[in-house]
């Protein structure tokens, strides 16, 4: 008995450097085609030509959707893989409106560990490439008119941050969110995947993923929610508030850890991101995303993140959507 524990013993570090060395992972909480898939395509690029590649075999993606981003956060803050040092899990400005709103059941801000913002992103109004919507008032005329028939494909259900910059459009356009007909979907590649089918008129969105069907025509981008004009392959598409409808939302999109990752483990990707993000093969990646110049690490990240929450509940409350 005494030799099989001291075999034991001596097996212990040689499990503990496999377990450091292990591949690293990126979760995308939603299923593939979408701005979270973006995001872990895009930390893999990052990580691959920062030169981490040399100590961690190549970044593997994996998918875990379910509950827009609870299941992945309850399998990684609160079951066994919350400590695995080299598993980031993909989020956007959507998570932290879900934390704000309990969707994740009583989880907090500070339940997990804030790695890197890679970039920013903005919400925006789609249809199909052959739809007679040609502009946003043509929609807005629409939803006036016969709301019930046109049907609005979403990411998440009442309350999600698709539901919300539909729902402000609207309002903002003098029409009852109440009226409006919405799909929940899991995930933007399955929204814009039923619009192509006709199954939604309309997709209430991302940027970066209209980037992707824009871009392939398969879809007609009708409105921007950010403060002026993007560059890019939507270049050519006007802002809400150009066509008199003052609604702007921007959208974070990152990567997190597990919350027993140990202090060294945090550390090295805070470090590892900060030096990839630096570089301009990142910038052109970055925009090849879709996504636009928005990088926050480690201490400083956390506390855009917990303020980023504690704005979102405000604004939730106003709304009459806080649990």
């Amino acid at each position: 008995m005494r030799s099989l524990f001291l075999s034991l013993l001596c097996l212990l570090p040689a499990v503990a450097g496999a377990q450091a060395s292990a591949p690293a992972e990126c979760v995308v909480p939603s299923k593939p085609g979408g701005a979270m898939d973006l995001t872990c395509k895009l930390a893999k690029k990052g990580l691959a030509q920062e030169g981490a590649a040399a100590a961690l075999a190549p970044m593997r993606i994996s998918y875990l959707p379910g509950g827009i981003g609870a299941v992945a956060w309850h399998s990684m803050a609160s079951q066994r893989r919350r400590a695995e040092p080299n598993t980031l899990v993909a989020f956007s400005g959507g998570s932290l409106l879900n934390l704000a709103q309990g969707k994740f059941g009583n989880a907090k801000a500070g339940d997990v560990r804030w790695v890197a913002a890679l970039g920013a992103d903005y919400g925006m109004i789609a249809v199909r490439s052959d739809s007679p919507y040609k502009t946003l008032a043509d929609l807005i005329a629409a939803l006036r008119q016969h709301p019930d028939k046109v049907l609005i494909g979403v990411s998440g259900t009442i309350g999600s941050q698709d539901w919300l910059k539909m729902a402000l459009v609207a309002r903002h356009a003098g029409i009852d969110p109440k009226v409006l007909r919405f799909v929940a979907l899991e995930g933007g590649g399955e929204v814009f995947t039923a619009m192509q089918a006709d199954y939604v008129q309309v997709v209430s969105g991302d940027t970066s993923e209209a980037t992707l069907n824009a871009s392939a025509n398969h879809a007609r981008v009708l409105a921007v929610l950010s403060e002026k004009r993007l560059p890019g392959v939507l270049a050519g598409v006007p802002t809400a508030r150009e066509q008199g409808v003052d609604v702007v939302w921007p959208i974070i999109r990152g990567v997190w850890m597990g919350p027993q990752v140990p202090e060294a483990d945090y550390q090295r990707w805070v470090a590892t991101f900060d030096r990839a993000m630096a570089t301009p093969q990142f910038a052109e990646w970055r925009a090849q995303a879709g996504l636009y110049p928005f990088a926050l690490t480690g201490p400083k990240l956390t506390a855009y993140v917990r303020k980023a929450v504690d704005e979102y509940a405000r604004q939730a409350t106003e709304l009459g959507l806080m649990r």
